[in-house]
C-alpha cells in the first residue's frame, strides 16, 4: 500500500459513520477544491528542472553566500 492509500483509509475510517447528507456535502467540497487545484503543481518534484538561468550552480551558490547578511546582536547579561 502506498502512502496516499493509507491516508485515504485513515480519513475514511474517521468519516464512515457520518450521515449521507454530510458525506455528500464533503464530496461537493472536495470536488470544488480539486477543480481549484487543477493545473497547480502537486509536489516539489513538479518544479524539477524548471529553474531557467544562464548562471551555473556554482555561480548561484557564490552569489547567495556573498549576499548573506549576519546581523545577530548579542546582549549583555
Amino acid at each position: 500500500m502506498n502512502v496516499v492509500h493509507l491516508e485515504a483509509e485513515s480519513y475514511f475510517k474517521t468519516l464512515r459513520n457520518l450521515s449521507p447528507d454530510v458525506k455528500l456535502e464533503l464530496i461537493a467540497k472536495l470536488s470544488k477544491s480539486i477543480k481549484k487545484d487543477l493545473g497547480q503543481p502537486k509536489s516539489v518534484y513538479d518544479f524539477s528542472g524548471k529553474w531557467d538561468s544562464k548562471e551555473t550552480a556554482e555561480e548561484i551558490i557564490e552569489d547567495l553566500r556573498k549576499d548573506r547578511v549576519f546581523n545577530r546582536k548579542l546582549e549583555d547579561f
